[in-house]
C-alpha cells in the first residue's frame, strides 16, 4: 500500500498496524500532520512572544558566549599545522563564555534584567579580548559587544507608549533653550 500499488505486502501490513497502534495511544489528534493555519498561529505567538522582549540582544549576547567557549579547547589546523589556541587561563574562557550565554538567555527569559544584562555582556566581552583568545578570534567579542547594545538600548513596549504619549505635552530634549509653551 505504502510502496506497491496492489495488494499490501508483510512490509506495509506492519507499517498500518503500527500506525494504527500510535494512533489508539496517542489519540488520531496527535497523529494528523499540522496545518497551515497551526504555522500561522504557532508564527503568530512567536512574534509576539519575540515583540515583548529584546530578542536580538539575546540572541547576539548568546551566539558570542560560543566561540569564546569552543575555540580555546578544540584542535585546529591550518594547512595541516596545528594551531593551539589554548591558553593558562582557559577556565577564564569557559568562564566569560558561559556567562554570556546565561546572559543571552536571561535577556530573553527576564527582559527586566536587561540593564544589568546589557552592562555585564558588555564588560565580558571586553574582558573576553585578552582572556580568551582575542574575544574568541573577534567573533564573541564583537557579537558580545553589539548584544549589550542592543540590550541597553532596548525600550519595552509599555515604555514606549508612555514615552509617545508624553512627548506632545512638554518640551523633549531636542526642545531649543528658548522655547517656551503658553497655557491656552
Amino acid at each position: 500500500m505504502f510502496l506497491t500499488s496492489g495488494r499490501p505486502g508483510a512490509a506495509s501490513r506492519l507499517a498500518l498496524s503500527l500506525v494504527s497502534r500510535v494512533r489508539v495511544l496517542l489519540g488520531a489528534r496527535a497523529v494528523r500532520p499540522p496545518r497551515r493555519s497551526d504555522v500561522v498561529d504557532a508564527r503568530r505567538r512567536f512574534r509576539a512572544w519575540r515583540g515583548g522582549r529584546p530578542f536580538w540582544a539575546g540572541l547576539f549576547t548568546l551566539v558570542a558566549g560560543l566561540p569564546i567557549v569552543y575555540l580555546p579547547y578544540v584542535p585546529l589546523s591550518l594547512s595541516g599545522v596545528p594551531l593551539a589556541l589554548s591558553t593558562t587561563a582557559g577556565a577564564g574562557a569557559l568562564l566569560t563564555g558561559t556567562l554570556l550565554v546565561v546572559l543571552g538567555l536571561s535577556l530573553w527569559f527576564r527582559p527586566q534584567t536587561r540593564v544589568f544584562a546589557g552592562i555585564t555582556a558588555l564588560l565580558l566581552s571586553l574582558v573576553s579580548f585578552p582572556v580568551a583568545n582575542f574575544g574568541g578570534l573577534f567573533l564573541g567579542l564583537f557579537a558580545g559587544l553589539i548584544g549589550g547594545s542592543l540590550a541597553l538600548a532596548w525600550a519595552a513596549p509599555e515604555e514606549s507608549v508612555r514615552v509617545a504619549r508624553r512627548a506632545p505635552d512638554g518640551p523633549g530634549p531636542s526642545a531649543g533653550p528658548a522655547e517656551v509653551r503658553e497655557p491656552s
